[in-house]
């Protein structure tokens, strides 16, 4: 039983700031554009983390263009900039888009 509950708190405590990013994309809208597994109106979170893994400060570029939007890297439909996203946030969500698998 205390082995089960090991566990389950393990399992709790490593799902749940991965939860809590999703929800975070959820509440400022990121997903009416990206699917965690495939691909909307941009690319799916999955893919972005391929594009950028092991890549040194892909957090902070990830970041940055939440915030102020992009153009060209993934073909010619814009990112808009997410002006109802702060800095915090935007780099909250950069570090959970990275290890989307």
């Amino acid at each position: 039983m205390k082995r089960t509950l090991v566990t389950l708190a393990v399992t709790l405590s490593v799902a749940a700031p991965a939860l809590a990013d999703q929800a975070l994309a959820m509440s400022k809208n990121c997903m009416t554009c990206h699917g965690v597994d495939k691909k909307l109106v941009g690319p799916s979170f999955k893919d972005v983390a391929a594009k950028y893994a092991g890549q040194g400060g892909a957090a902070d570029k990830l970041a940055a263009k939440i915030m102020k939007g992009g153009s060209g890297v993934w073909g010619p439909v814009p990112m808009p900039a997410n002006t109802q996203v702060n800095e915090a946030e935007a780099k909250k969500l950069a570090a959970w888009i990275l290890t989307v698998k």
